[in-house]
C-alpha cells in the first residue's frame, strides 16, 4: 500500500459509516467523531490482509457503534483499485456479519522530518474541540502526528499540516477539507476549506492548544483538547 492519508467508507447490512486512516509502513491510524482505529497490514502481490480494532474515544452516547459493541477487531483482505483500495471481511466477536470498505486517498505522505529531540509524542490522538467567543458547536476527531506532520479527521472532515514541538510546547498549522457534506451537522466548517493556525503545551498523554481557524472571511478561535490513544 502506499503510505499516506485515506478516506475509508465501510457497510454491514445494519448500517454504513466513514472515517480517516493515516498508512505507513505496514501500519493503520485513524478515526472519526467516535471512534479511534487501530492496525497492521501486509502485502503479498495484489493482496493485501488486515487486521484492525476500535477504540472508543469519545463517551457521547448518540454515537452509536456499527456492530453493536464499542471493541471489535477486524481480519480483512483487499486489492488495490484504481483511486485506492477495496477489502472484506468480518469481525472477530460478532461472526457471520459481512463488512466492506472502501479507501480513497486524499493526501500523500510527502513528510517533513521534526528535529526536536525533546518534542511531542509521535502517535494516534483524539481531539475535542469547543468553539470560543459564544459560538457555539464543537467537533471531536482523531489526528496523527508524525514527524512534523499533522494527519487526520473524522467522517466529515481531513486534517493535512505541519507543526514544531520543544520543552513542552508545540505550534502548527492545518487545513481542514470536507471530504462528505457537512453542512447539517457542522454548518460553520461545512462547504468550506479552512485554515487554521494553534499554540500551546504538550505533555506525554496528550496536548492542549487555543487555535484561530479562517472560515471565509471570518476569523473563529476555538480551544481544542488532545488525548494520546497510541504510539504510531
Amino acid at each position: 500500500m502506499e503510505n499516506g492519508l485515506y478516506k475509508t467508507e465501510f457497510q454491514i447490512a445494519q448500517g454504513t459509516g466513514r472515517g480517516m486512516l493515516y498508512v505507513r509502513d505496514g501500519k493503520m491510524l485513524g478515526g472519526n467523531s467516535a471512534f479511534a482505529f487501530i492496525g497492521t497490514y501486509t502485502v503479498d502481490g495484489d493482496i493485501i490482509t488486515v487486521d484492525i480494532s476500535t477504540v472508543r474515544h469519545n463517551e457521547d452516547p448518540s454515537f452509536r457503534p456499527l456492530f453493536g459493541v464499542d471493541v471489535i477487531t477486524l481480519k480483512l483482505t483487499g486489492h488495490p483499485t484504481a483511486t485506492g483500495y477495496a477489502f472484506e471481511g468480518g469481525a472477530v466477536q460478532i461472526p457471520g456479519v459481512a463488512f466492506q470498505s472502501v479507501m480513497t486517498r486524499v493526501d500523500h505522505d510527502d513528510t517533513v522530518t521534526d528535529t526536536a529531540d525533546n518534542g511531542i509524542r509521535h502517535g494516534l490522538y483524539s481531539i475535542h474541540v469547543k468553539m470560543l467567543d459564544g459560538v457555539t458547536g464543537g467537533n471531536t476527531g482523531v489526528l496523527v502526528l508524525d514527524r512534523g506532520r499533522i494527519r487526520g479527521g473524522d467522517a466529515f472532515f481531513y486534517y493535512v499540516g505541519s507543526y514544531s514541538s520543544a520543552d513542552g510546547r508545540w505550534k502548527g498549522g492545518l487545513i481542514n477539507y470536507e471530504h462528505a457534506p457537512a453542512h447539517r451537522e457542522h454548518p460553520l466548517f461545512g462547504g468550506h476549506d479552512v485554515g487554521i493556525g494553534f499554540s500551546g503545551t504538550y505533555t506525554d498523554s496528550g496536548a492542549i492548544t487555543d487555535a484561530t481557524a479562517l472560515v471565509g472571511k471570518r476569523s473563529v478561535r476555538f480551544h481544542a483538547v488532545l488525548k494520546f490513544i497510541t504510539d504510531i
